[in-house]
């Protein structure tokens, strides 16, 4: 069964009790919490992925909880919990929705060791890989999210896995983070996406999660062979202007992209060279998300 399929108060009582196991890419993941907030936007966003059997192993575990005290009532705030030890300070209760997200990918890039990990998004069709590394703010969140709609299946949103034996792109389709004006982009370009509730924040502004398509995570086990790697940044106002990459400046991008590279050593050497061996690389500056679409288009076939 689904979790989408889960009645809501049978769902309250799994993630509150023993949780609820999912598998988002090669992870098996157990999700418990008892925070109001956070039940029915995890149910909207995942409800395509499968509600496994309690008894199955669980590779992460992640718990988020009240904080009690006087917090519970002035100011309520929640903790992120892994392993049963605390992530991060303490929250404002409505971010939990978003500090699940962001405590899903420090979990896998701070403890996962057999793929090399990319701070970017990935995107296929065909069988071929679009990876779009960036730091917040570059935009690659938003191209992730209107290229999806453009028919492209989801990887990833904020961690390519790159396997060291054959290079290969390892799916982990998740909910796809879009902040500020890009929530207002992809909603006007998709109205059929679904969103969770938008988090207002003081350091990112309002931020929002879109639903990741059926067909991606029913592909979720299908890897992809990267083909193009896109570095974009957004500018307000400017034109776009999709130019070549040196191989030699595109393999320094890519090693200060990852979050493992210098821990996985030769491997990680060895793996990124691969990855410079077999790909076109790009730097992308734009303004406009249509006219950046249309160029990666035309280099991405």
């Amino acid at each position: 069964m689904r979790i989408g399929e889960l009645d809501l108060d049978v769902l309250r009582t799994r993630l509150r009790r023993t949780g609820v196991l999912f598998q988002s890419g090669p992870f098996l993941i157990r999700f418990r919490t008892a925070v109001p907030h956070l039940i029915g936007p995890f149910r909207l966003l995942y409800s395509d992925f499968d509600c496994l059997p309690d008894s199955t192993f669980s590779d992460l575990r992640i718990r988020i909880e009240r904080v009690r005290g006087l917090r519970r009532w002035l100011r309520p705030q929640a903790m992120i919990l892994f392993d049963g030890r605390p992530m991060f300070a303490p929250f404002p209760v409505h971010l939990s929705p978003a500090f699940l997200e962001w405590g899903l990918n420090w979990c896998i890039a701070s403890h996962v060791c057999q793929f090399l990990i990319v701070h970017a998004a990935v995107v296929e069709k065909g069988g071929r890989a679009v990876v779009l590394p960036g730091r917040p703010g570059s935009g690659k969140s938003t191209l992730c999210a209107a290229m999806v709609q453009r028919g492209w299946r989801l990887l990833s949103d904020e961690l390519a896995l790159i396997r060291p034996d054959d290079g290969a792109a390892v799916p982990m389709p998740r909910p796809i983070s879009l902040k500020n004006e890009s929530i207002h982009l992809v909603k006007e370009m998709a109205p059929g996406a679904v969103f969770g509730p938008g988090c207002p924040t003081a350091r990112k502004g309002q931020v929002a999660h879109m639903r990741p398509p059926v067909a991606s995570v029913e592909q979720a086990k299908v890897t992809a062979r990267p083909r193009w790697v896109i570095f974009p940044q957004y500018v307000a106002g400017s034109a776009t202007s999709l130019a070549d990459l040196p191989k030699s400046r595109a393999f320094l991008r890519l090693a200060e992209s990852s979050f493992n590279y210098s821990y996985l050593g030769t491997t990680g050497f060895e793996t990124t060279k691969g990855l410079v061996d077999d790909c076109q690389f790009f730097g992308l500056v734009y303004g406009d998300l249509d006219d950046a679409l249309g160029q990666i288009t035309m280099v991405c076939s």
